[in-house]
């Protein structure tokens, strides 16, 4: 059956139209608007009305491309950048009135659940042991482990992404030593008291991860991330994302979205593989195997 995801994040809106059966999931279509939520937040955590009309139109939008594309059952997910606003669910009821899509706010764990559903099962092999998983986002990150296919043991969610990140460290363009040294700093704090397992292997999933490999290849180890953070931290991101196709956006992200992606690979105590599935494909795989 042909089923879509519409996924609101703090970065991005994104579309996954895809043909989901017998535990198996073909692409047929994808695309993102970068919307940042998180930006149009105000102090005391609320969404503009502006940001509200604006996400509300470009998930209206993807709807009606999912429609267009044959998608029988088309749903909708938030993650923190409304999880975390006092009127989040004004925006899930702007949403429904517009184009009559039911939006699933999700909790950090679910969020972590589905991440890792969305990357196990589109593995081109078999975990020799357990799995951990990384989702990076814009409003926050989750590291999951667990055994395929779905047994999750450990999970945690933090509220640092690499648009928070962004915004409150990484000022410059491109990042100074001294603020990637803060921004550092921050991580540390955010992970700070937990207790990692260590995992047979590792993947990364989410923006961040997807857009890496093409400045550091495949394997994300210690040497992959030097690579790339010299690379990001030498040149303006406009230069960078010419120069490797990438939209300016996500360069704007990635200095980040590899720290934290560092991270938890030191905390994973192995190196990232970039996984093709996340919270969109777990989701969808789902609702197709109920």
């Amino acid at each position: 059956m042909r089923r879509a995801c519409i996924d609101i994040g703090s970065n991005t809106t994104r579309l996954l139209v895809a043909d989901c059966g017998a535990g198996e999931l073909v692409a047929v279509h994808q695309e993102r608007a970068f919307t940042h939520l998180r930006r149009g937040r105000l102090a005391d955590g609320t969404i503009t009305r502006h940001k509200l009309e604006e996400v509300t139109g470009v998930v209206a939008a993807q709807m009606e491309t999912a429609r267009e594309l044959g998608a029988g059952h088309i749903l909708g997910i938030a993650t923190a950048a409304i999880r975390e606003s006092s009127n989040g669910a004004e925006l899930a009821a702007s949403i429904h009135e517009a184009c009559g899509l039911e939006i699933e706010i999700l909790t950090g764990d679910r969020e972590a659940r589905l991440a890792f559903l969305g990357a196990v099962r589109t593995l081109d092999h078999v975990p020799d042991g357990e799995l951990g998983v990384v989702d990076v986002g814009g409003g926050s990150s989750e590291m999951v482990v667990g055994t395929p296919p779905d047994r999750v043991r450990w999970s945690a969610s933090f509220g640092l992404g690499s648009g928070d990140l962004t915004d409150s460290r990484l000022h410059s363009d491109p990042p100074s030593e001294a603020e990637l040294a803060e921004a550092r700093s921050e991580i540390d704090r955010a992970l700070r008291g937990l207790d990692v397992p260590h995992p047979a292997e590792a993947v990364a999933v989410g923006g961040s991860a997807a857009s890496l490999p093409r400045l550091a290849g495949p394997r994300l180890d210690a040497e992959a991330f030097a690579k790339a953070l010299r690379l990001l931290a030498a040149e303006p991101a406009r230069v960078i994302a010419r120069r490797f196709e990438l939209h300016i956006e996500r360069v704007r992200l990635l200095p980040a979205g590899l720290l934290i992606l560092q991270a938890a690979a030191e905390r994973f105590a192995a190196p990232l593989r970039v996984g093709i599935g996340g919270i969109r494909e777990g989701l969808l795989l789902e609702v197709a195997s109920a």
